[in-house]
């Protein structure tokens, strides 16, 4: 028993091994992930940006009451 337990060990920690070891090839992904997001966010801010400003502003004014 103590050895099947022991093969299991060495080969969950060997494949362990392989994934950290094959990561090379996904830096690209995030890369493209990275920069769709940030994509999107200025697309947002530009097309949301003047509608939450006058948000912010009629609430400022109906708090301060000017």
């Amino acid at each position: 028993m103590r050895e099947l337990v022991s093969r299991h060990w060495i080969s969950a920690r060997t494949a362990f091994g392989d994934l950290i070891d094959d990561d090379r090839g996904d830096v690209p992904g995030w890369v493209l992930i990275t920069l769709m997001t940030a994509g999107l966010v200025v697309v947002i801010w530009a097309l949301a940006g003047p509608a939450l400003a006058g948000l912010f502003e009629q609430a400022i004014e109906r708090v301060s009451g000017f």
